[in-house]
């Protein structure tokens, strides 16, 4: 309970000292990002900034787009205002911060979900291609990435000790739990009136998948980065991130995973319409 008031207490001070440009385009001061994620010295956080700024050139983004000199007024002792050195963040220049910074802060880990979360929303929402597509594309789209992304986090909880078929629908378990509000695929089932027949990732909407496609990315990262091993540690560490995903969302206003709409169709009826139409057109051909 006091770990879950911290992270609310987090996820709600990223909100806070959010800003939003005259453009529309949010951002966040670095001088109120320091002390939120606990670096009491400002040139110690500056060397983390320098970090994520050569993040984003290896990533070869633009830093001018990401980081920005600013300069901000502030009140000496004496009453006298002075202009102190700042820089403009936005939200993927947080998220890299975040990725930089001291792994051993439990707000660096909070930062590292809430940051992530809205950042790949982002990315869906500026995707053109994407927003024009209807939702049943949407669909399949995020299911086909899904379907690439749990091949890779089979592959990443093997090497952590996640062997056998059972020790992996534990695993699987774990990560449904922590997103569903403690829901295991058997209880999600029974929620959303699914047959035991359906497989759970063909019944659901975009926004669902989105979520389930962002907690299987982000374990099978953290699982990487921190060298975790044992399958009980990778069965806790996929119960963490499903659990910080669901706190996210739930900070954002978002509706919970368990409570979103089950689409009429299936995947398999959108795959099997699709290929009806393929063979139609092959045959005026």
């Amino acid at each position: 309970m006091k770990n879950d008031k911290i992270e609310k207490r987090h996820n709600e001070t990223f909100q806070d000292i959010r800003n939003v440009a005259k453009d529309g385009e949010e951002f966040w001061l670095a001088r109120d990002l320091q002390p939120i994620l606990e670096y009491g010295s400002w040139d110690k956080f500056k060397r983390v900034i320098s970090k994520a700024i050569t993040a984003c050139k290896t990533s070869k983004q633009p830093t001018e787009n990401h980081f920005s000199q600013v300069g901000k007024m502030v009140t000496l002792g004496s009453g006298a205002p002075r202009e102190i050195e700042d820089i403009a963040l936005s939200r993927y220049a947080c998220y890299l911060i975040v990725q930089n910074g001291d792994p051993t802060k439990p707000v660096i880990a909070h930062g590292q979900t809430y940051f992530a979360l809205q950042t790949r929303k982002q990315e869906l929402a500026d995707d053109k291609t994407f927003s024009r597509l209807h939702e049943n594309e949407k669909r399949l789209l995020l299911r086909n990435e899904l379907k690439e992304h749990n091949k890779q986090l089979v592959e990443t909880a093997q090497q952590a000790g996640v062997k056998t078929n059972l020790d992996f629908a534990v695993f699987q378990n774990h990560g449904y739990k922590g997103l569903y509000g403690g829901l295991d695929a058997k209880g999600i089932h029974q929620y959303k009136n699914l047959k035991k027949s359906h497989k759970i990732l063909d019944h659901m909407g975009s926004t669902e998948l989105a979520a389930n496609l962002f907690r299987a990315t982000q374990t099978e990262e953290k699982l990487r980065r921190e060298n975790i091993q044992g399958k009980h540690k990778a069965n806790k560490t996929h119960y963490k991130v499903g659990s910080k995903v669901r706190k996210t969302i739930e900070e954002l206003g978002g509706t919970m995973p368990e409570d979103l709409p089950t689409p009429d169709t299936s995947i398999k009826q959108i795959e099997n319409k699709q290929k009806k139409l393929e063979k139609g057109k092959d045959k005026d051909g």
